[in-house]
């Protein structure tokens, strides 16, 4: 069995990881690894690589960036040749940005079976390029793994037949666990022992000057009583050349984007994580760090409702309140998610053992043999 994995952006790699390592010990399975180039910076991408132990990419599309329909009509254009010559299986996706959408529209038109790991998170919000990212995403793939329950019913209620939905957990804290050990050498030796960590990069955010600039003295003003290191995301370095750092803190400290190992590192250390990711509130749910959420709404409440996430919104001055109550003490207390375990990928490869026993019954591929397939 062949399979063919899509990856583009930053997120994507730390999904991927696991599910290669675990097909890497399922027999008579062939990976392919297909990088878009999505993420082309080297700390956004390839250093992911060799953190993580992924092999180099077979295939990189180098699209580069660009609009959201240019980078999808990049995508599909050059996507389409690749699956035409190496005739793919299975095709896995991972996430919501645009790379899994161009290239499950690719193989949806080819009829080549597609999987989508991180399968039913909804936010609710069309004006988010995501949301229409997920929701096609999941309409028009074959087998959908979902990290949390709310993913199972969400996919229900939109009429996703039940057989093709897998409540599998969260592959980003698969690999969040095997790394965790690791963090402990990466923490820079002048970091202070109380700070907020700071991560801001949504276009509906850092593409607001005018909300930009405020923020930012904002988190001076925070930086008075707690040090505030803040990794800038290359996007929201280049409208940091349209906003005013006047009168910024020595204490408020603008970073170059961090590999992820060092970013870890900051994060299961910091007092507070102000961000606008969606990984990163997992990734603080699971250590069980505060987290503020800039945003209105979020596509994985299972952070808000049973971890340590608070939507905050944009509305400034909240995040100023809500800082100041966990500094005294009041922060947010929260619980690990269900089968957010560090297995989530060996679920995934026992699910493929399955479909691909069934392919192999039904003659679509040649040899059902799986070595994968009892793992749990």
């Amino acid at each position: 069995m062949h399979i063919l994995h899509v990856v583009g952006a930053r997120p994507n790699f730390m999904k991927v990881a696991p599910v290669y390592r675990a097909l890497t010990d399922c027999d008579g399975v062939r990976q392919t690894l297909l990088h878009t180039g999505q993420h082309y910076d080297f700390n956004m991408s390839d250093v992911f690589f060799q953190q993580l132990g992924l092999p180099a990419p077979d295939i990189n599309l180098q699209v580069g960036s660009g609009s959201h329909a240019q980078q999808t009509a990049q995508i599909i254009s050059r996507f389409e040749p690749v699956v035409t010559d190496r005739k793919p299986d299975l095709v896995l996706v991972y996430g919501d940005v645009n790379s899994p959408v161009a290239a499950a529209l690719v193989c949806v038109k080819l009829q080549v079976p597609v999987g989508h790991v991180e399968a039913g998170l909804r936010s609710f919000d069309r004006a988010m390029p995501e949301e229409i990212n997920r929701l096609v995403t999941d309409r028009i793939s074959n087998l959908l793994f979902t990290p949390s329950s709310d993913g199972n019913d969400n996919l229900a209620r939109e009429g996703v037949a039940a057989e093709k939905v897998h409540f599998v957990g969260n592959v980003m804290i698969d690999t969040l666990v095997r790394m965790l050990p690791r963090t402990a050498e990466r923490v820079p030796a002048n970091t202070p022992s109380r700070y907020a960590l700071v991560t801001l990069h949504r276009p509906s955010n850092v593409d607001d000057i005018a909300w930009l600039e405020q923020m930012l003295r904002e988190l001076s003003e925070i930086s008075a009583e707690l040090p505030v290191l803040f990794p800038v995301h290359p996007r929201t370095r280049q409208r940091l050349h349209g906003a005013s750092l006047n009168g910024a803190r020595r204490s408020l400290q603008l970073m170059d984007p961090l590999p992820y190992l060092d970013f870890l590192a900051l994060q299961t250390r910091a007092t507070v994580v102000i961000t606008d990711s969606g990984g990163i509130q997992e990734e603080t749910t699971y250590l069980g760090i505060p987290c503020l959420t800039v945003r209105e709404t979020t596509e994985r409440p299972i952070t808000a409702e049973m971890g340590t996430n608070t939507l905050v919104g944009r509305g400034i001055p909240r995040i100023r309140m809500e800082v100041q109550k966990i500094l005294h003490g009041e922060s947010k207390q929260g619980k690990v998610p269900p089968l957010w375990d560090g297995h989530a990928a060996e679920r995934i490869a026992t699910v493929l053992a399955g479909a691909r026993a069934a392919a192999w019954e039904a003659g679509r591929v040649s040899n059902a043999s799986s070595g994968c397939s009892d793992r749990l």
